[in-house]
């Protein structure tokens, strides 16, 4: 059923994207399937989408067309569940920007970016509402408690009063208890003592237990600068666990129940993957974090204004863990003891800013980062080596000795290597090699080599055939080399797919 259900779903996504295309009334859609307009939607819209850029990059651009087309529809739809309406527009505009860089399609870039940013405005004003209600709830739960502790305290004091008059009656009996008449109801009179006696146990008991809401237990937000534990975005260290982490500080006292926790970083970075696999087991919240400049940190900014409002708008917050040893946070700490709030850090001994651990009430270390996987040399690597699951750090690491051999780094300079050649040299060096490439979802050799070899100092060339290198060496008469870059090189020009139809099917 399950799958019967998430089949309906794309099925109906796929019936939007169609009549978007075809220019077709999309609203009298929607009105009938507003059940559909749901999170699980917009889960299957960045799924189906992504998979669709990787398999078809020919017909990329023309589908984040209609993509961007349909979002804003979406986001202008006034009926069902706004919200969901929201995160499904802010689904399809985020999507788009994985083939809308800003550089080759500056027009759709600018478009999607205005596009975001209404949406982020539109979803803080829901978020705003939400929690103005939760805070109206909260005060009338308190105002309850308030009328039930005033009600349990009065009869409290009119049980004592009983109980006195009993007290009172009972000695007065006593005095006369030689009478036989007077047994019966001394026996009555104990027996409602008793009774009396425990009720006021009772509501002594309730009277002086602490009684709180549910919420205030939830004391605790954490933070996590995915860029600085990474250690950086050219070759990340993913060497770490967010559970140890996350263990280490529920053991403080400081900390009662965690009520929230966001990871900030470029999530569409496919190195990234293993650690988003772990912060979504562990119930963190990931946060996708675009560069809007050049030397800006877009998730510092990012994480120190979601702090500020949270410290602003959450007052049963009242610890706030940074996961960073960036300096920069120690303004922030600084204005969060203003708030009254506790500060607690958390980053790789060594490490962390020096002012920044001065200002923070705790400080929790993490083991300092073990080596990378690039490190482990090849012939090291057996079927049952860790490294296995990495296929594209292992292959880049086959890949990089090349250059070691002097006949194929003299190949690699020249003409290139055949794909065929490097086909066969992968699998001699790695163990099941196209099983595991095709287990990581890439059917074609050339599309994974691609990957792989990304930022390096190898590409494919301009028929994608060979692999060669993208600098060119010149050898003088004494043996010397020049080293020169040639900008028309076909691995360094950019090449434009355009199509005159989409396939939606």
């Amino acid at each position: 059923m399950p799958n019967k259900a998430a089949n309906q779903e794309q099925d109906f996504l796929i019936d939007l994207l169609r009549a978007t295309y075809q220019n077709q009334e999309v609203y009298p859609i929607l009105q009938q399937n507003l059940s559909k307009l749901n999170d699980n939607l917009a889960f299957i819209l960045r799924k189906w989408v992504s998979d669709r850029f990787t398999k078809e990059p020919a017909i990329a651009i023309n589908l984040a067309r209609v993509i961007i087309k349909l979002s804003t529809i979406i986001q202008e739809f006034e009926q069902g569940n706004l919200a969901s309406n929201l995160e499904i527009a802010i689904a399809g505009y985020e999507t788009v920007l994985q083939v809308c860089s800003r550089e080759a399609f500056p027009k759709e870039w600018d478009v999607v970016q205005q596009a975001l940013v209404t949406a982020y405005q539109q979803r803080q004003l829901i978020v705003s509402r939400s929690i103005g209600e939760l805070r109206e709830q909260t005060i009338q739960t308190q105002t309850q408690i308030n009328t039930l502790t005033e009600q349990l305290q009065e009869e409290l004091q009119q049980a004592k009063l009983q109980v006195n008059d009993l007290k009172t009656t009972i000695i007065q009996l006593k005095q006369e208890e030689d009478k036989s008449e007077s047994r019966i109801e001394i026996t009555s009179l104990i027996a409602e003592f008793k009774e009396l006696k425990q009720r006021q146990n009772l509501v002594e008991q309730i009277t002086t237990a602490k009684i709180s809401p549910k919420t205030e237990q939830f004391n605790t937000a954490i933070f996590y600068d995915i860029e600085n534990l990474t250690m950086g975005r050219n070759n990340p260290n993913l060497n770490f666990s967010i559970k140890d982490i996350q263990t280490n500080l529920e053991k403080t006292t400081l900390v009662n129940k965690i009520a929230i926790q966001c990871a900030y970083a470029d999530w569409s970075d496919f190195r990234l993957r293993p650690l988003k696999n772990e912060i979504q087991e562990l119930g963190i919240e990931a946060i996708q974090i675009f560069d809007y400049s050049y030397k800006r940190n877009a998730a510092d900014m990012q994480l120190a204004i979601d702090i500020m409002e949270l410290a602003q708008s959450r007052p049963t917050l009242q610890v706030f863990v940074i996961v960073s040893g960036d300096g920069a946070f120690a303004a922030l700490a600084k204005k969060l003891h203003e708030y009254g709030k506790t500060v607690i850090g958390c980053a790789y001994e060594g490490q962390i800013n020096r002012i920044l651990r001065s200002v923070c009430d705790c400080f929790i270390p993490i083991p300092a980062p073990q080596p990378t996987r690039e490190d482990v040399p090849i012939n090291e690597v057996t079927s049952e080596s860790p490294l296995n699951d990495d296929i594209l750090v292992v292959t880049n690491k086959v890949l990089q000795d090349l250059k070691k051999n002097y006949e194929q780094l003299n190949q690699l300079r020249q003409g290139g290597i055949l794909l065929p050649k490097i086909h066969t040299i992968l699998k001699d060096n790695i163990p099941n090699f196209d099983q595991e490439r095709e287990k990581h979802g890439y059917k074609l050799l050339n599309i994974f080599l691609k990957t792989v070899i990304e930022g390096t100092d190898i590409c494919l060339s301009g028929d994608n055939n060979k692999l060669i290198l993208r600098e060119r060496l010149t050898l003088s008469s004494n043996g010397s080399s020049n080293q020169t870059f040639n900008s028309n090189s076909p691995c360094l020009r950019s090449r434009v797919l355009t199509t005159n139809s989409v396939n939606l099917s």
